[in-house]
């Protein structure tokens, strides 16, 4: 059996999240790849918390990742991408953007928004690619963009490219090529 690559994509409601999922899907398909893609948005639409899971390779048979399975976790937040972290495999990478955005929760005094992230991220056994997407975004016109120039990281770390649609504009498809060049 071939191998399969494992992708947990993880935001809040509004980023972006499962569209980017869908759009890297297609690419990996169109080159050949068996896809399998899940997604889980529950309170999205409140800000809540949007997953979504995505295997590719010779032969997939489930999309869904268990704790400690994810080669990538791709989090377009910082307190989601301390939530991933247990679903990364030791060796893996996380791609990051910088932002927080405070839930209800949060914003209402009720809860705290995690202040250690820093320390609790730095000390696991995979690489860390921290990618200023949104600043990058708002530079180039438009912060909604910040989904793009992500996928334009993960879609340059595993060696896809990914043709932006014209209905997106020329913005996106220079927030692409940004988050392309965020990564080595």
């Amino acid at each position: 059996m071939g191998k399969t690559t494992n992708l947990l994509f993880t935001g809040v409601g509004g980023q972006g999240t499962i569209l980017t999922t869908k759009l890297l899907s297609s690419a990996l398909a169109e080159v050949g790849n068996d896809v399998k893609m899940s997604e889980i948005h529950g309170m999205a639409q409140r800000g809540g918390t949007v997953n979504t899971q995505l295997k590719f390779g010779d032969k997939v048979y489930a999309p869904n990742i268990g704790e400690g399975e994810a080669d990538y976790v791709v989090a377009f937040e910082k307190a989601e991408a301390l939530r991933a972290l247990p679903f990364l495999k030791k060796g893996g990478t996380l791609i990051m953007d910088e932002r927080e955005i405070y839930s209800m929760p949060v914003l209402l005094g009720q809860q705290s928004y995690p202040a250690t992230w820093n320390a609790e991220v730095v000390a696991g056994d995979y690489k860390i690619i921290v990618v200023p997407a949104s600043k990058i975004a708002a530079e180039l016109g438009s912060a909604r963009n910040a989904n793009v120039v992500l996928l334009g990281s993960i879609a340059k770390l595993l060696g896809v490219k990914i043709s932006i649609p014209d209905k997106f504009g020329e913005a996106a498809r220079k927030a692409y090529e940004a988050g392309e060049g965020a990564v080595s």
